[in-house]
């Protein structure tokens, strides 16, 4: 079977091997004249990005590139895109790499209209409303991982260094308004971080099915992204040359961050904390944090995990199996099982409890957990085991 389309849900979807290469086309297509490619460093470096350069140019357009991102991208990285984007006389924005950089290319694509701080758009209320009027810049994504699912999200999450928070900046008008989903750029992607990010696109599908509330359509996108990461994922960290398996992880990434439109939960809302704090990657929290909030939650969600047990052909259909079945494939993958194994103790364990609580996250975690809550789900997932 050919794994390739052109979709329209939730936005504009080039999907396909190879089609990175129709990049320049299609940004002459959206009007463009001189996009600012917005990446992270490493990729930067990379044979793909000069191609992409190539491809714009070879549709006789200008284009620049911005890279100063951080993995977790701050706000000093927006205003030096935002800086870099006015100075180049761009007119929009083509994002190309993993969560980060996409996150940081929308965060620079909505700033740079706009006449006040980033933070005035933090999705609190309806900040989102003092955005002007047409004045976010058009966005084409490409994602290189399996992970965030960002291409097709209307917000941004970066970090306040000031204050040591991760804040996240919303707008309708984030969404790209093209996605070209091409799985051989994740093809080089390394075992460690293909295991992290397709574990961060489980994290999203995963409380998205468990969230409370009625949303029949994000509920089997969810059960459906789950299955699709079950079969692929181990396939991938086997055989990362596998274009089949990377095509449905890169699909999975996409429709988990369709679904969790239904809602979050604890596992977000302690890794925001936690990235903001410690600098680590936000996959690998969610995938370490996993099956300490889902046995928290299993008083709560006893239903979701009875029927994706049975979607997934679990022994003994319920939520024990699908807890053992999270932690054989964390393993599998080299997931390591404590927030103690990748340098995170408990000294901060009241302020991370803190933090949690008020996490947009929180808010739709299937039990309302309080600080001291998150303290203890913190203090476990430390230990391990």
């Amino acid at each position: 079977m050919t794994l390739e389309g052109n979709w329209n849900y939730p936005t504009a979807v080039r999907f396909g091997a190879g089609r990175a290469a129709e990049i320049g086309e299609a940004a002459k297509q959206t009007g463009l004249a001189n996009p600012l490619i917005v990446t992270d460093p490493g990729l930067a470096e990379l044979p793909m990005i000069a191609a992409a350069l190539a491809q714009v140019h070879g549709a006789g357009l200008g284009c620049g590139v911005f890279s100063d991102i951080k993995s977790n991208p701050t706000g000093a990285n927006i205003d030096k895109g935002v800086a870099a984007y006015r100075a180049g006389g761009h007119d929009g924005v083509i994002a190309f790499g993993g969560g980060s950089a996409l996150d940081a290319a929308k965060a620079v694509a909505l700033l740079a209209g706009q006449n006040r701080p980033l933070w005035d758009f933090e999705d609190v209320g309806d900040n989102w409303k003092r955005v002007g009027a047409g004045s976010i810049a058009p966005v084409l994504a490409l994602p290189t991982t399996a992970g965030t699912g960002s291409e097709v999200g209307r917000a941004s999450v970066i970090t306040d260094e000031a204050a040591e928070i991760k804040r996240i900046i919303f707008h309708p008008d984030m969404l790209p308004c093209l996605v070209i989903c091409d799985p051989e750029l994740t093809v080089g992607l390394p075992q460690a971080l293909t295991a992290a990010t397709g574990m961060d696109a489980l994290s999203h599908a995963m409380e998205a099915l468990c969230a409370p509330g009625f949303h029949p359509l994000a509920r089997g996108i969810a059960l459906e992204a789950i299955r699709l990461i079950r079969d692929a994922l181990p396939r991938v960290i086997v055989d990362g040359s596998d274009l089949e398996a990377r095509s449905h992880m890169l699909a999975a990434s996409l429709m988990g961050a369709t679904a969790f439109q239904r809602g979050l939960g604890a596992m977000h809302a302690l890794a925001h904390p936690l990235g903001a704090l410690y600098d680590a990657h936000h996959g690998l929290l969610n995938a370490v944090l996993m099956p300490y909030v889902l046995e928290a939650n299993k008083p709560a969600i006893g239903r979701a995990l009875t029927d994706l047990a049975r979607l997934l052909a679990l022994d003994k259909p319920g939520p024990d199996s699908v807890l053992a079945w999270v932690r054989r494939m964390r393993a599998d993958i080299g997931i390591p099982d404590s927030l103690r194994e990748i340098g995170i103790d408990e000294t901060q364990a009241v302020r991370v409890g803190q933090m949690a609580a008020v996490d947009p996250s929180a808010a739709t975690n299937p039990i309302a957990f309080d600080a001291d809550d998150y303290a203890v789900l913190f203090k476990r997932a430390v230990a391990g085991g």
